[in-house]
């Protein structure tokens, strides 16, 4: 057994306001949507490098997995991804981004900072301080 690959599927709001804000502040591109036709999307697949993210609508989503029924978007969850060229990237979003958690060095060899989304989720983008 080996498993390849993680893909987050994360709950929101409204699905193409998710599309329009990763594309607009970091860049991401849509993969495909659900429907691919309409006003309404009920879930998108977006990327940016190797890192990929899909979205779907919180009717969506409850609707194939009752249990979550309880949950809202956001939720304290937190995505760590790791980059090259942080400063730049910092310093380009530093103005458009909700940053709550400013560029700074870690103790595990990481500078890194923390952006939340228009869900309500957290972004650490971080990379390691011996790349610069």
């Amino acid at each position: 057994m080996k498993l390849e690959t993680l893909t987050p599927n994360l709950m929101v709001d409204d699905v193409r306001a998710t599309i329009n804000y990763y594309h607009g502040i970091f860049g991401f591109e849509t993969v495909s949507t659900v429907p691919e036709k309409g006003d309404v999307l009920d879930w998108a697949r977006m990327k940016k490098g190797d890192v990929d993210i899909m979205f779907q609508s919180e009717e969506s989503l409850k609707k194939d997995i009752p249990e979550i029924r309880h949950e809202s978007p956001g939720g304290g969850a937190t995505l760590f991804i790791k980059m090259t060229g942080i400063e730049e990237f910092y310093d380009r979003h530093y103005n458009d981004a909700d940053i709550v958690v400013q560029l700074h060095d870690t103790f595990y060899g990481m500078k890194e900072f923390t952006v939340r989304d228009i869900n309500g989720y957290y972004l650490t983008f971080a990379e390691p301080i011996d790349n610069q």
